[in-house]
């Protein structure tokens, strides 16, 4: 299922039931796992390994050299996890040194046109990056956020779980989890009600999340006494822990 015309280093690993398309170009120290479809035109360079039913599409590059001025050529990789979906010119660096030596994404993600994913991300699970959205260098995003259109994560910063940007969003500095995120630079505007509704949130655990925005944001507290505000109502409602636990990591400080 390799067609000949793709150029398949003999180091590569490729796993059961792969196909591979013409012209692409895999090189050494890749691994390709079991059911994965790799189309025409996509470069894949090494140490990059990718787990089982993923599909890139045509003209997409995975595991290149960071564009990190400070990058010296040191071994970094590129860890991909399973189903996950890289259409058409997607961009994937490999790590750096400077942060932990890799770029890991996890499962079940939706890579949409041109989305570009820098040195040293960290992306968890059934994400959604829509066309154009882009990450600098050493960014976190949680499991179900959704990046709108040209959507642009600074250096850094973290995108927590089920949160979502607006079409052109800027974000110089963290998201929270749930949080619609939107404009330049990023600004909060409510709570993602229609993707918890879709992932199975009850009413009550969306009021309890209204109730913790509406304090985070609406209070006039400082930060720090918004979170103490948050933290006790987590026993009450448990869903509040995913954002305390965010609130509580000392970063680029959130969008407020």
């Amino acid at each position: 299922m390799i067609h000949p015309h793709a150029l398949v280093d003999p180091r590569a690993e490729i796993g059961a039931d792969v196909e591979i398309g013409p012209f692409s170009v895999i090189g050494p120290e890749v691994v390709i796992g079991d059911g994965s479809w790799i189309g025409p035109h996509v470069v894949i360079k090494g140490p990059t390994r990718m787990g089982r039913r993923n599909k890139v599409f045509q003209f997409a590059s995975l595991g290149e050299v960071p564009q990190d001025l400070k990058f010296a050529g040191e071994r970094s990789t590129l860890e991909i996890g399973d189903d996950n979906i890289f259409r058409e010119y997607c961009t994937v660096n490999r790590g750096t040194k400077g942060g932990g030596g890799a770029t890991r994404i996890g499962n079940e993600n939706l890579f949409m046109a041109y989305v570009h994913i820098a040195h040293d991300c960290r992306i968890q699970d059934r994400t959604v990056f829509a066309n154009c959205a882009s990450l600098a260098g050493h960014v976190e995003v949680g499991s179900y956020a959704v990046l709108g259109g040209f959507t642009g994560i600074h250096q850094f910063c973290r995108v927590g779980e089920h949160c979502m940007t607006g079409a052109a969003t800027v974000a110089v500095q963290d998201i929270p989890p749930y949080v619609l995120a939107a404009g330049n630079s990023g600004r909060p505007y409510g709570i993602n009600v229609t993707g918890l509704k879709r992932r199975g949130f009850s009413a009550e655990k969306i009021n309890a999340i209204k109730r913790a925005y509406k304090i985070l944001y609406k209070s006039g507290l400082r930060l720090d006494e918004a979170i103490g505000k948050i933290e006790e109502l987590v026993t009450a409602d448990p869903e509040l822990e995913t954002l305390a636990r965010f609130l509580r990591v000392e970063g680029r400080g959130i969008i407020r």
